[in-house]
Order: C-alpha cells, then structure tokens, then sequence
C-alpha cells in the first residue's frame, strides 16, 4: 500500500470456541500482514463486555479499549456468525456501545452461517452502519457456510473470495486516505 500507511482492525465477533468466522477473521488477519499493512485483531471471545444498556455500559474499560481500536482503524474487516437469519448479538452488542468510532471508518464484512439460505444476514448491519455512522460499506462481502470449511482450512474459493474482499477493503480505505 506503497505511501499510504493505513491501520487495519480485524474484529471477531463470534463468542463461540471453536467458531468458523473466527477462523475468517485469522485468515483475513494473515492476508493483511502479508500485504504489508499494520494490523491489529481483536476477538469478541477474550474480551469482557457489558450488554449495551444505554448508560453505565459506555463507561466499561472493554468498551473504552474497543472504541480506541475502532477509533485508531481506517479498514475495518468484520466477521460474524449468522444465527436465526441475521448477524450475532454480540456484534450488533459492539455496534451499538462503540457508536461513533465507526463514522466514516471503510467495512468489510465476513460472516459463516451453517447453511447457504442466510446470505442476506449481513445486509442489516451493513444498512445501520452505513446510515448511522457513515460508514463506507465494501460492497462485497464474504459469505461462508460449515461445508467451506475442513477443520482449520478454508475451502479454496472462500480463500479467493475472502483475499478479493481484503484487497478491496484496502483499496478503499486507501483511496479515501489519499482524499482526505
């Protein structure tokens, strides 16, 4: 990403301990420090949060260190498990005591479902980060389900589709660096 330095954030989101977005957010991880961009991952699963309760939660030192995180981020690349047709509480949960760090901030999103028939999931969390925060939603988004998946390894086009939205991710996040 030659003269724009940018700083990117992979967020896990599944609580689960054995979760396949997880295992998106590792890969997305390895494809952002072999491109040479600064990276930092954080994991929903070792990290303390309070429930949004629109008061005393915005105070928790989780939710302070989360919002430096996002804060500090130009790319953001998302990941999430589906559950009952929409993305995880626990990632709405971040949204909504984060807020405002992630105005104007580029996203990535990539999610795992058990099945092919949630594919829409990640459209509503998109939708609410695009019209509250501003954020600028990469418009493509991984989309994974148990069968992309043997143990640790990713299938080899979930690979492909998941290095094209890294990249886009970057590209984006880097165009608008340049214009700011």
């Amino acid at each position: 990403m030659n003269d724009v330095k940018l700083n990117t954030l992979v967020l896990s989101a599944s609580l689960n301990p054995s979760s396949n977005s997880a295992k998106l957010a590792q890969a997305a991880l390895t494809m952002v420090e072999q491109m040479g961009v600064t990276a930092t991952s954080l994991d929903l699963r070792e990290i303390d949060m309070p429930f949004c309760d629109g008061d005393a939660a915005y105070d928790h030192p989780s939710v302070s260190m989360l919002k430096d995180a996002i804060g500090k981020a130009d790319a953001i690349l998302f990941a999430a498990p589906v559950y009952n047709f929409d993305l995880n509480a626990a990632a709405k949960n971040v949204i909504e005591l984060t807020g405002q760090a992630w105005e104007g901030k580029v996203v990535g999103l990539m999610v795992s479902a058990g099945g092919s028939n949630s594919y829409m999931s990640p459209m509503a969390l998109a939708s609410s980060l695009m019209f509250d925060f501003r954020s600028h939603i990469v418009p493509r988004f991984v989309y994974a389900t148990t069968a992309d998946f043997d143990g640790e390894d990713l299938d080899t086009e979930i690979k492909e589709r998941l290095e094209g939205l890294v990249k886009a991710t970057l590209r984006l996040a880097k165009g608008l660096a340049l214009t700011a």
